[in-house]
């Protein structure tokens, strides 16, 4: 029999960070994963160097039933403080794209960095390792693993999400949480790209391969009604859909049924240009519009929606110039889904924050059981900050688990 102060089910980002920080203050803590590699979502993360962190993280750019949840745990660890740490362990990094750091080598930096951590913490690690049962006792928790039954005075949940289970992504955290009572908000795929039926966009194929800035909005449910949530970033035509930075940034708030509105053109008004042209201008439409937008772009609008691209400016009707210039700052797509988990980068849903305390991250109703991380109905945006959110809530945990051990401990 194997005991513990805490077992910490998930060697991610969350738990490697919360096992790191109860350890340092004093805890015996066993950390468990099931999969072999360690970390691998965050190897893979930001093109291989990891955006750790965004240093504009605020509860602003964090999605929950309850959107004030994250403020205590994001004021209690901040960006700045684990910026912080990543200086003291010498990890070059930089600002790539508001306020989104990365490393300037690799993200087996900041892995690394999380197993020294843990390492100072004197954290006991089994990996792979697989935890097939999690219940209530009397003088704390049971764990039954591959490696035998583990009693611990608290359990932490840091199993992820759902995202790119290639990489070992599974429902476990999920399931225990509903088996033990949590209410969940169902869980969806986030910051994943959009796809349309494939006959309706079948002439926008030929657009595939471009990308250009674009303000991308959509109408989200509200506290009040709806809300209109709007991202100023880059979009990427594909061959089933559309992709980028900013159709990420707009699938987490995006319904299905609901269309997305994209200004493809939102530096300029549009109309006007156009019409300055008509009077200024003698060369063709095409070429005229293909200097405000990638020529393929403006070719392949041009012959779904008209007018004809030879036609010379000054001949363009006034109300054809309107039209084309609406059609392409006012563009309402409605798409039948997204690429679903395996592209997804993160979950929306999870553990109902309803049933967890924001300080602690412990449960309202199953005492020394936590959750932190993805498995937690908190989602980012794109650009750090669930990152930021793994940091904050593991910070916050490891807090409550060293508070509670000294409680229990003391006469």
């Amino acid at each position: 029999m194997h005991r513990f102060d805490v077992v910490i089910l998930g060697a991610g980002a969350a738990g490697l960070f919360c096992a790191a920080q109860a350890g340092q203050r004093g805890l015996r803590v066993l950390l468990i994963d099931h999969a072999a590699k360690l970390a691998e979502k965050i190897r893979i993360s930001g093109g291989g160097r990891c955006n750790f962190t965004n240093i504009e993280a605020s509860p602003a750019q964090f999605l929950s039933g309850n959107p004030q949840f994250c403020r205590s745990a994001l004021a209690r660890y901040s960006a700045a403080d684990f910026v912080a740490l990543v200086r003291r362990h010498g990890i070059a990094f930089h600002e790539k794209h508001k306020g989104q750091l990365f490393c300037d080598d690799s993200a087996e930096q900041i892995i690394r960095m999380l197993v020294q951590e843990c390492d100072a913490g004197q954290v006991t690690r089994w990996q792979p390792c697989r935890a097939a049962e999690v219940r209530r006792e009397s003088d704390g928790w049971a764990v039954s693993t591959d490696r035998g039954e583990v009693h611990a005075a608290a359990v932490v949940v840091a199993t992820g999400g759902l995202p790119v289970p290639k990489i070992g992504a599974s429902d476990f955290g999920l399931r225990l949480a509903e088996r033990l009572g949590h209410r969940l908000v169902t869980p969806r795929a986030a910051l994943v790209p959009l796809t349309f039926d494939a006959k309706g966009w079948a002439p926008f194929v030929p657009m595939a391969g471009i990308a250009l800035p674009v303000a991308i909005s959509t109408e989200a449910p509200a506290r009040r009604g709806t809300q209109t949530v709007r991202f100023l970033e880059d979009l990427l035509f594909t061959h089933r859909g559309i992709s980028g930075p900013a159709v990420l940034q707009i699938s987490s708030f995006w319904q299905p049924g609901q269309p997305v509105r994209l200004d493809l053109a939102p530096q300029l008004d549009l109309a006007e240009v156009l019409a300055t042209a008509k009077r200024e201008s003698k060369r063709q439409l095409g070429n005229e519009l293909a200097g405000h937008l990638a020529q393929r772009l403006a070719d392949t609008w041009l012959a779904l929606r008209g007018p004809a691209p030879d036609m010379p400016m000054p001949q363009v009707p006034d109300a054809a110039l309107r039209t084309l210039a609406e059609g392409l700052q006012r563009w309402d797509l409605t798409p039948s889904g997204t690429e679903g988990w395996n592209k997804a980068e993160v979950m929306a849903g999870g553990v109902d924050t309803r049933d967890l305390s924001s300080q602690t991250m412990e449960s309202r109703l199953q005492p020394g059981l936590y959750f932190i991380g993805e498995v937690v109905d908190v989602t980012g945006w794109l650009g750090g900050y669930n990152f930021q959110w793994a940091w904050s809530s593991g910070f916050a945990c490891a807090e409550a688990l060293a508070a509670r051990q000294a409680q229990l401990g003391s006469p």
